[in-house]
């Protein structure tokens, strides 16, 4: 592997929110008909769209949600409870609307895109499937580096590509979901390199491991820590531990935030890809929500390192974007209260306290 440096994600701009509306937007807030800071966490999440669409009267159009989904070499290794073929399967279960993300999807009208980033089958056509292959699944990374650095690249780009597509189409709030067995091995390195904490901390139970299972996945995992001596750079560490879904979601990441949409960001393993982009691009954080805390282990830990609080926490460890759809109304709410809530003027309420008990 080269030095680091030659990754291409060093292409984007993503500057930091500008203030220059916060002051009128708190105002705004504050003098809707309630008690100060009475709507608790939906007053900032209004707050934060209204900055991330420069905007005191911001709106959610066209909202999508990007599958990404991509095979594992280290499956190979007994990682999973799951066998590889389970990713494929669940595509198709995508792609049917028998899916929770798809019944969710549709419960709250959000659009909903499949995308084969990388699995190991020759997928059937279908017209909700996007080809994005960069390969049938990455290598096992217990041997070699789970992905060129050409691989890497061109996952990189192809998830940027994918979110200009939605933003040319209207979309200004998207986020991102995965599908990939043996993917929270991935996420969990990327964590333990990134992050710096203990890999036990990192690495949890994934799709239902049992306590034998789990002790083999550490075991794997510090073996493949031990064989690749990686720098700090965090695209090399995605191109020798990641999956092609995980870099997809990356570059979907960098590409959102330069485009300047609301980004809904999911659970552990979306998470994990957040981290290499944030490691890359500081400010991609002004643009993302967080939609819930995983029961992945991990997953706090994780949303800490980044100063992130989720809107919701239902122990969910699913994946697929399940945690966005479900946190969207609340994001439909905070609008609707900075958009059409009446003002104590508005309405003739009196709004001045007495200062008497």
């Amino acid at each position: 592997m080269k030095k680091p440096g030659i990754y291409r994600a060093q292409n984007f701009i993503i500057p930091p929110l500008s203030p220059t509306l916060a002051a009128t937007l708190q105002t705004k807030i504050d003098q809707k008909t309630k008690p100060l800071g009475a709507l608790g966490q939906l007053e900032s999440l209004a707050l934060q769209i209204g900055l991330i669409q420069d905007s005191l009267t911001p709106s959610l159009n066209n909202p999508c949600i990007i599958i990404f989904a991509g095979d594992h070499g280290i499956v190979d290794s007994g990682v999973s409870a799951y066998p590889q073929i389970v990713t494929a399967q669940m595509v198709a279960n995508f792609l049917a609307g028998g899916a929770a993300i798809s019944i969710f999807a549709k419960q709250h009208k959000l659009g909903l895109l499949i995308v084969d980033a990388g699995v190991n089958a020759d997928l059937t056509r279908h017209p909700g499937l996007i080809n994005a292959k960069i390969g049938k699944g990455t290598n096992n990374f217990l041997v070699d580096p789970a992905m060129t650095e050409d691989e890497c690249n061109k996952a990189l780009q192809k998830g940027a590509n994918l979110v200009l597509q939605q933003y040319n189409h209207g979309c200004n709030c998207i986020g991102f979901g995965e599908m990939g067995i043996g993917n929270t091995s991935s996420a969990s390195l990327l964590m333990h390199c990134l992050m710096d904490i203990p890999l036990a901390r990192c690495a949890g139970r994934g799709a239902g491991l049992n306590d034998d299972q789990l002790q083999n996945k550490l075991v794997t995992l510090q073996q493949a820590l031990n064989r690749h001596k990686v720098s700090k750079e965090p695209l090399e560490i995605l191109a020798t531990f990641g999956g092609f879904e995980i870099a997809m979601m990356v570059g979907a990441y960098l590409k959102a935030a330069e485009l300047g949409l609301l980004i809904l960001v999911d659970g552990f393993i979306a998470g994990a890809a957040l981290l290499v982009a944030v490691k890359l691009y500081p400010h991609v954080l002004d643009y993302c929500v967080f939609s819930h805390v995983s029961n992945e282990q991990g997953h706090q830990a994780l949303l800490t390192h980044l100063n992130a609080r989720a809107l919701l926490n239902l122990e969910l460890r699913l994946g697929e974007g399940s945690g966005i759809a479900l946190a969207y109304p609340l994001l439909e709410s905070a609008v609707l209260f900075l958009n059409e809530m009446a003002t104590f003027d508005e309405a003739g309420v009196d709004h001045q306290t007495s200062g008497k008990l």
